[in-house]
């Protein structure tokens, strides 16, 4: 390819809209370009980039066992009816009618379709164990589309789903998958962490991300990580667990007593005029789920996790309550209280849920439903009746203790780029997917699911392979291989050089652009290193001593170089990661 004919329009300046520098990068490297909120279009380059991601996974899909299908983009309502999650996948579900009138939505995710085909196509248990999977378009119509790839509303995916006799099945193919997983990150220069999840809209029992690591400031995490550097530990902050460490569990007040607390609405305020720790509050959050309110309990020094509270109440959204939604709770109960000093005391049809972390408590303080007021020397049982429902619902802080081997849990940021899941028999029992077992009876297909982010694996790989000059993609997942720059377009032994160049690579199975622009030799650099092809071959004054100059962008090394070794040291690069 010739520069002068690549579709890669380079900016001077990041995107106003940018937050993360994935996004900012690809949009002023040519990658990519929006269309609508959270919609873009693959431009040539970032297309080289996710086509090499896709190729890497269909190989080792293929060589695990695994075998390719293609399922439709719209998907029809009945199947969704089917298997219950019309009517509570959320608003993501971007939902439309045919010409007939036929509810139909756009895939976010392929659980139906692929137990339809699993039901019309397998029928006896001599069929089994079955691994499909496809590379396909998804849309999620997400409230607040950002971070570009990382959290838009269309992407690229590649979801498998296995079908068992059995959990000794699903377990090996389960396994399975996460070696496969592992190894395809691994080749698209990531590294990976796999971790305890939520299996949030998907369902199922178990289920884990893989993560890469974000430990730099400028790298754009989506979730915490909690893991343990002691032993295997590690978990999404939606799912992870751990034992608090010794605090002050006594309370200076020994009575039960409602007292003036003025100006008292959050907790760091009612510690500090109380001259107590934050531990011996107990916080009341309230929140709206499904259009019911739910009172959550936690420590006062803690907080309260939210897909945790989701799953515990069993809810489909889920959202922190208003201070009007708060002042109508008290007026309704008879109340003259407001946000900062609510509680479930004497409060009448709502959920109430309690941490475990407040159940030993003694003397503990809450609020009292009374504005400037709050009830201290508090015991569960007496002054108030312990919640019956009691679940762990409490975000994991750094420094706590981890469940396995008791050392102190370490936090970092991570994004997602797959997921794996133990459906179980949720979809298969659902839509009556059965298989006929060797004694003639039906039994229900034992499900997995197996998902890669193909975009969000290319702007994950941004976030982690880049500089203050641009974009170092591993070599493996680059969209070209290498890049020729003539210093003078004008010298006819430079020139003359490079075109030479061009096609030995060319000739050599290498993915190689010449800059045959008539440019400052500085935009030439500058654009070389923002789009980040892996290597630089410079034909400059050193020529007239044999030499070109040989540019790694990963570490920065340049080397003067004889053209011909040049040549061989990109080969040679190339069949290493082929």
């Amino acid at each position: 390819m010739k520069m002068s004919k690549l579709f890669a329009q380079t900016l001077r300046d990041f995107p106003s809209d940018a937050e993360v520098m994935s996004h900012k990068l690809l949009v002023r490297a040519g990658y990519i370009r929006r269309l609508a909120s959270g919609i873009y279009n693959y431009l040539p380059l970032m297309w080289r980039t996710l086509k090499k991601i896709e190729n890497i996974v269909r190989e080792e899909m293929d060589a695990a066992g695994a075998q390719e299908l293609l399922m439709p983009f719209v998907q029809p309502e009945e199947l969704w009816q089917e298997s219950g999650r019309w009517d509570v996948y959320g608003k993501e579900l971007m939902r439309l009618k045919d010409r007939q009138g036929r509810g139909m939505c756009l895939g976010p995710t392929h659980e139906e379709v692929i137990t339809y085909i699993a039901r019309e196509g397998i029928q006896s248990y001599k069929q089994l164990p079955i691994n499909l999977y496809q590379i396909q378009s998804k849309f999620r119509d997400e409230v607040r589309p950002r971070f570009g790839l990382l959290r838009g509303r269309e992407f690229i995916m590649k979801d498998a789903y296995s079908f068992d006799l059995n959990e000794a099945g699903l377990d090996k193919e389960y396994e399975n998958m996460a070696q496969t997983y592992t190894r395809i990150f691994k080749r698209c220069g990531l590294e990976t962490k796999m971790v305890q999840s939520d299996s949030g809209a998907i369902g199922g029992s178990i289920s884990h991300e893989f993560m890469v690591i974000c430990d730099n400031e400028n790298n754009a995490g989506e979730n915490d990580v909690f893991y343990c550097e002691h032993c295997n530990y590690s978990a999404n902050s939606n799912h992870a667990v751990s034992i608090l460490p010794q605090t002050t569990t006594e309370s200076k007040y020994t009575k039960p007593e409602i007292i003036d607390t003025p100006n008292c609405k959050t907790i760091e305020d009612l510690a500090a005029f109380l001259n107590i720790s934050p531990a011996m509050i107990v916080k009341s959050l309230v929140y709206v789920a499904d259009k019911k309110y739910v009172i959550a309990l936690v420590r006062g020094d803690k907080a309260v996790e939210e897909i945790k509270l989701q799953n515990a109440v069993g809810a489909n959204e889920i959202r922190i309550a208003s201070a009007a939604e708060i002042k109508e709770i008290m007026i309704n109960n008879g109340k003259n209280g407001e946000a900062g000093y609510i509680s479930p005391i004497g409060l009448k049809d709502i959920t109430i849920i309690a941490d475990k972390s407040v159940v030993e408590l003694k003397n503990f303080i809450i609020g009292c439903n009374e504005t400037g007021k709050h009830l201290v020397g508090a015991n569960w049982g007496s002054e108030i009746e312990l919640p019956q429902k009691i679940e762990d619902i409490r975000l994991v802080q750094e420094g706590e203790i981890c469940i396995q081997c008791k050392a102190p849990l370490k936090v970092t940021r991570g994004i997602e780029v797959g997921n794996i899941f133990k459906l179980g028999t949720k979809y298969s029992k659902a839509m009556n997917a059965v298989y006929t077992d060797e004694n003639g009876k039906e039994k229900p297909f034992i499900m997995g699911c197996y998902g890669i982010g193909i975009s969000r694996t290319a702007a994950a790989a941004v976030e982690r392979h880049h500089d203050e000059f641009g974009i170092k993609l591993p070599l493996a997942i680059a969209p070209y291989h290498a890049i020729i720059i003539p210093v003078n377009s004008k010298d006819q032994l430079q020139m003359s050089t490079a075109e030479e160049l061009y096609k030995k690579l060319l000739n050599a199975g290498i993915e190689v652009v010449l800059d045959d622009r008539d440019e400052r030799p500085g935009v030439k650099f500058k654009d070389a290193d923002l789009i980040g092809f892996p290597f630089r071959i410079t034909a400059g004054k050193a020529l007239t001593d044999g030499f070109v100059e040989l540019k790694t962008r990963e570490n920065g090394e340049t080397i003067n170089l004889k053209p011909e070794e040049a040549i061989k040291k990109i080969i040679n690069a190339v069949k290493a990661i082929k």
